[in-house]
This record gives structure tokens, C-alpha cells and sequence, in this order.
């Protein structure tokens, strides 16, 4: 039986516009099928922009690659379409350890508190992700939206002007032009998009390799994160142990700067580490395997011209802190509704500056948190490794030290903490729903918060009366009205309203809160959502 990265599921056909005798011209066209690049375009295309998804390869990624996704991504897959079958089918964990050679140090518990309807994270093998990203295109097809997937199409020459961006594509029956309002690149790390442009990244290689490897076994362990430092099997180095769905086990071990990394993926030498890991007993099928370097790095800016870049294309981490996929998703939630909006003439095309304001922010964090991880995890002096040694002996005893283990600090979701769209702020709310700030799910009459949410702007009120629905220049806003009489647990309370007694949230199409007041005035929230769309 085939499996799943096996099996073409969008291959290469002759389209009408490889007869055209001018480039068609299209919105919007993504390169990339991966992830990023499939949550963008069925973004898009729910909100009725035409779209064409353009990908060299006509299959899901080979090897599970991204395996931890987080609960703000959940959300946006929510909304989506996608969310249900991604939780149905992870495996759902809150619970970690982390080792210090034989020894458990401390543990740790991701489980959010209650009132939320995704989990923390969720473990899924990335082409399941892709797989179901597929499916939600055939059925935005089926429904008429529209949105193409056209595999075995390459660039192979990029151009723009003031008004418009031209691909050059390749194809088996050789090569034909595509013109764009905008072309999104989410073609990975090695961006074939973003070296034809002549651009680069700016950051830090770390000297350092580790070893994927996903192995199918029957196992017994827990549904839990183990970490590793200085353990008997990779003595010296670190590792790491994660469940997947289907007994797939993602296994990572540290292996150092000066390696021959043909030798080291050779399966006798995988088969080695493994039963030095798991014992000699151990029966287990290789699935996949690789060798990665950690590197945190980031592009100056996300857009040239009317190129824009996303996902791995516009910035890399270490894979430790589940922030690469987690964070690309988090680029296309920002990204969507701000096309939307300069392509129905709504906003200028300068609030194309806003995103790289926003997720360049969110890189930095990311970049700031993922650097700091590695540092820990592969000290680069004989003073660090004896401080982080010190640490982890005394993890073991004092929880006053458990906070500086960094084992990988997890994906979290990022706050635009002086972005140029945030608008006026209450003093008294809780700090965790200020401007920039994603909305905090909550139980409300009929379902979830998030869930009443959907892709335009929305006035949140709780306790306070608002209009059903404005209109500010053209941008539709509707109302979503709250009540504490219905918030038996205090959810509403705690997560929006805090000391005050009534408020009003302008929520953003990508659930970000915009601004917020403690009662409605009109001229207010005209003026913020002017603010929030660029103008």
C-alpha cells in the first residue's frame, strides 16, 4: 500500500493559459504548496479572491517535517475549515520531562487553563496537514470558490513593475507566463523565489547538527515530550523523543558541528543510535530521516514590491519550540485580509507595510526565544556548559531554576505590541486581550468565541449597547453582542472585561483585537478602523 507522500494528489495539468497569447492575468498567485502556501490561498478564496497555487512537486511533503502545532495555529485552521480533522487525527499533549543524563529534572504542563475549545498543541505528521489543506481546496472547487492548484509548475524567472509582478513557469510542456497583482512566496527555506530576486537573510547559523529520525514501533511510552541533556546514549549531546499518530515516533539527536553527514545517515549508523536509545530489542521501521543545521534568521523586510514572502521563505528557526509552521500560519492570518482589502481598493497597497511590521515582529520574537533555546541546549564555551549543567542539577531540587532549563521554549502567540494599526487601549482590562493582542477563546451561548468570529471586522461588546452593523468607508463592520448573564464561569470576565464593567473590542478579520473601550462611541471606532485598514 502506498503511502500518503507517495501518491500524487494534484499532478501536473495542461491549463488554458499555457495557450494564452498574453500572460493571463491573475490576483493573486502563491508559490508553494505546502502549508503556508495552501492556508494563504483557501484564505483568499473563502473571501472570494481568485487565487492560483502553483507548486514544481504534485504531492505532500515526504517525512512528517513539522510535527507540533500549537493552539493559536488550531485556531486559524478553524477558521479555515481544517481544524476538526487535524485534532481528530494528533496526538493531544500538555505533559513534558526533561533528563539530565539518567535523571528527571523537572516537569512541565502546557495544558491551558479551561474555557478553550483547542488544546495547547497537538502532534500531526505535516503531510497529514498538507493532505487535509488539499481536501479543503477540492471542496472550495466544489463549491465554486475560486482557487487552482497546479502542480508541476516551476519559476524559473521572476519580474515587476509599479502595478503588477510576471512569473516565468516551467513546465513538461515547456514554459509559459502568469501576470499578478501580487505573487506570494511560501516556497521554504531555500526559496527558489527569493534567490531569482537576489535577496538574503540576516541572522545566525549555529555550528551545530542534529538527526531526524521518525520511526514506525509499537512503544509503550507515555504521550508525553522527553528532553534529554548529556544522556547515556548520545553522551555529550542532547535528544529528544515525540509521539505522532500511527505509532510514529519523531527522535532527534544532537550530533555535533564536525560530522560526515552521509556517513551519519546511514541506516546501520541510525540503527546504532537507536538501540543504544531504546535497546537492542527494539523493532522499528525507518520512515524518514535527515540532518539539519539550526539557524535563526530572518529577511529585512517581507515584501519587495508587490513580491511578498511568507513562511520559511521570509524567516527560519531551530525546529526546538515548534515555531517554524506554527509561526508561517500565524504570516498568512496576517496576510490575507490585508490583500483582500488593497485588492478591493479599500486600503492602499502601503498597508503592505503593516505586515512586515507585524510578523517582522514576530520573527524577532521568535528568532530572540529559538536563539536563546540553542544557546542552552549547545553551549558554546566550557564556562556556559558547566553553568547549564548547574542548572539542571539544581532543576532537580528548586523550582526557583526550573524556569531558566530551555530545553525549547514552545510556540506562543504573538502580540503586535506597537503595530501602526493598533488604535486606543482601556486601562483597567486584562492585559493579555490589549490592542495586537489574538482574541482569547472563551464558552459562549451556542458554541466558542472564536467561532463567531469570521473574515471581516467585528465590534465585540459585552454588557454594552452597539449597532448591528457600520460602514466606514466602505469596510463592513459587524456586531457580535456578549453577556455576563451567560458567563456562569467568568470567562468573559477574567479575558475581556477585567476591572471594568461593560466593553467594546474592534476585532480585526484575523481575530486580533484593534482597539477597545469601556463603553461605544461612534466616532471612536470610526476612527480606529480607518487606523486598522491603513488609512
Amino acid at each position: 500500500m502506498s503511502k500518503i507522500f507517495e501518491v500524487p494528489l494534484y499532478p501536473y495539468q495542461r491549463s488554458a493559459d499555457q495557450d494564452a497569447a498574453t500572460p493571463v492575468h491573475h490576483p493573486v498567485v502563491v508559490v508553494g504548496a505546502g502549508p503556508v502556501g495552501l492556508a494563504l490561498a483557501i484564505d483568499l478564496a473563502m473571501q472570494d479572491v481568485a487565487v492560483v497555487v502553483i507548486d514544481e512537486n504534485d504531492k505532500v511533503s515526504w517525512g512528517s517535517r513539522a510535527i507540533c502545532f500549537a493552539k493559536r495555529p488550531l485556531e486559524i485552521l478553524d477558521r479555515l475549515g481544517c481544524g476538526d480533522p487535524m485534532v481528530d487525527k494528533g496526538v493531544v499533549w500538555n505533559l513534558g520531562k526533561v533528563y539530565f543524563d539518567e535523571r528527571q529534572v523537572f516537569g512541565f504542563n502546557l495544558l491551558p487553563e479551561q474555557g478553550h475549545k483547542r488544546p495547547a498543541f497537538i502532534n500531526l505528521q505535516q503531510y497529514y496537514l498538507e493532505q487535509y489543506l488539499v481536501e479543503r481546496v477540492r471542496e472550495l472547487q466544489a463549491a465554486g470558490k475560486p482557487i487552482e492548484l497546479r502542480g508541476g509548475n516551476k519559476v524559473v524567472d521572476v519580474s515587476q513593475d509599479e502595478n503588477s509582478t510576471e512569473l516565468t513557469i516551467s513546465t513538461p510542456d515547456g514554459p509559459y507566463r502568469l501576470r499578478a497583482d501580487f505573487a506570494v512566496a511560501c516556497d521554504g527555506a531555500a526559496s527558489p523565489i527569493r534567490n531569482l530576486m537576489g535577496l538574503d537573510f540576516v541572522g545566525r547559523v549555529f555550528e551545530d547538527n542534529f538527526l531526524i529520525a521518525d520511526v514506525v514501533m509499537e512503544a509503550k511510552f507515555p504521550t508525553e515530550r522527553w528532553f534529554w541533556f548529556d544522556p547515556p546514549f548520545n553522551r555529550g549531546q542532547s535528544a529528544l523523543l515525540h509521539k505522532q499518530p500511527d505509532n510514529v515516533w519523531r527522535i532527534d539527536f544532537q550530533l555535533g558541528w564536525d560530522i560526515d553527514r552521509e556517513e551519519e545517515l546511514k541506516p546501520e549508523n541510525i540503527d546504532r543510535r537507536l538501540k543504544a536509545m531504546l535497546g537492542e530489542e527494539i523493532s522499528y521501521e525507518l520512515e524518514w530521516s535527515s540532518i539539519y543545521t539550526f539557524q535563526c534568521r530572518r529577511m529585512d523586510r517581507f515584501h519587495e514590491g508587490r513580491v511578498i514572502f511568507a513562511g520559511d521563505a521570509a524567516h527560519q528557526v531551530s525546529p526546538f519550540g515548534a515555531r517554524g509552521a506554527n509561526s508561517g500560519l500565524q504570516d498568512t492570518d496576517n496576510l490575507a485580509w490585508k490583500l483582500k482589502l488593497i485588492l478591493d481598493g479599500k486600503s492602499p497597497i502601503t498597508l503592505l507595510d503593516s505586515y512586515d511590521a507585524e510578523r517582522i515582529h514576530g520573527a524577532e520574537e521568535n528568532i530572540l526565544n529559538s536563539s536563546r533555546s540553542t544557546d542552552f541546549i549547545t553551549p558554546k564555551s566550557e564556562i556556559s556548559r558547566i553553568f547549564r549543567d548547574a542548572v539542571l542539577d539544581l532543576s532537580e531540587r528548586y523550582e526557583a531554576t526550573r524556569p531558566m532549563v530551555n530545553s525549547g521554549r514552545l510556540s506562543v502567540p504573538c502580540t503586535y505590541d506597537g503595530s501602526p494599526l493598533n488604535g486606543p487601549d482601556c486601562t483597567g482590562m486584562p492585559e493579555r486581550t490589549r490592542p495586537g493582542s489574538p482574541m482569547v477563546d472563551a464558552p459562549v451561548p451556542g458554541g466558542w468565541l472564536l467561532d463567531q468570529t469570521g473574515f471581516g471586522f467585528q465590534l465585540m461588546s459585552i454588557d454594552e449597547t452597539v449597532p448591528d452593523a457600520l460602514e466606514v468607508d466602505g469596510v463592513k463592520v459587524t456586531s457580535l453582542a456578549l453577556s455576563t448573564a451567560d458567563d456562569a464561569d467568568g470567562y468573559l470576565r477574567q479575558r475581556y472585561l477585567g476591572d471594568a464593567p461593560k466593553a467594546v473590542y474592534l476585532i480585526r478579520p484575523d481575530q486580533h483585537v484593534a482597539a477597545r473601550w469601556d463603553h461605544y462611541d461612534e466616532t471612536a471606532v470610526k476612527a480606529a478602523v480607518l487606523k486598522t485598514i491603513g488609512r
